[in-house]
């Protein structure tokens, strides 16, 4: 078993599992039905994505787990995803607020990923890459359209920019994993990817006449296993089917 490899399908796959997850909770709460059933299939994106990581990954760790065995039936600190995709959903601004800063991260992130070493990551990535796209697109248009809306939906957005700020900077600070990969030629040079998302946060920030938070003090440790308390929440809500009637299937 290649260690490093497992750890890094992990990482990737738990941000798109907990983001999607997050994202579904607008599943019939949408503000008007059209973003509703847009935020519903960004999330089955997510969530497929997952799917496929977490495919690859119990094929890769060879003890007998399933797909669903590590999306259900680990704990928290075993769970590897960024602080920023746990957050919570808020209001709608919030809302594209997260998804913009991290779908400017991961578009350029498959993108570098399509050229790994690793061919079904590559492969992945390529397939994924397709659904950032979309992403990346309506989360755009939707800070352009809030920041450069009314006076209300400027305030809102903004506000929810500063309040996610602090946890963009885990993006691009590597993980031993993130290190370890990229040194065997599966992994994404998370620089690269930075300098990507500073130019699109500030090109889709200046059209929306929004303002660009100072960096400061940085949220971290999620790579790590230390999560905020959203987690736990999420994951009692997500796995309370599995862990109650455990091996159920669909």
């Amino acid at each position: 078993m290649n260690q490093t490899l497992l750890n890094y399908i992990l990482q990737i796959a738990d941000n798109s599992l907990i983001l999607g997850s997050r994202i579904s909770e607008w599943c019939g709460h949408g503000p008007v039905l059209e973003q509703d059933i847009a935020l519903t299939n960004i999330a089955l994106d997510l969530i497929g994505q997952a799917r496929s990581l977490f495919q690859y990954a119990a094929e890769v760790e060879g003890q007998g787990r399933t797909e669903d065995d590590l999306a259900y039936l680990r704990i928290a600190r075993e769970y590897r995803n960024v602080l920023l995709v746990e957050q919570p959903n808020g209001h709608f601004g919030t809302t594209i607020a997260r998804q913009f800063l991290f779908d400017a991260y991961h578009y350029p992130f498959y993108k570098a990923l399509m050229n790994s070493k690793d061919e079904t990551l590559a492969a992945i990535a390529e397939k994924s890459l397709k659904e950032v796209t979309y992403h990346l697109r309506f989360s755009s248009e939707w800070m352009i359209r809030l920041g450069d809306g009314t006076d209300e939906s400027h305030e809102k957005v903004q506000n929810a920019l500063y309040d996610l700020w602090p946890y963009t900077s885990e993006l691009f600070v590597p993980s031993e994993t993130d290190n370890s990969a990229l040194e065997m030629g599966i992994g994404v040079d998370l620089s690269e990817v930075k300098n990507f998302w500073n130019e699109k946060v500030d090109e889709i920030l200046k059209i929306a006449t929004l303002e660009k938070p100072q960096d400061g003090w940085m949220q971290s440790g999620g790579k790590q296993g230390k999560h905020s308390e959203h987690l736990g929440f999420i994951l009692a809500e997500m796995q309370y089917l599995q862990r109650t009637y455990p091996g159920q299937e669909w």
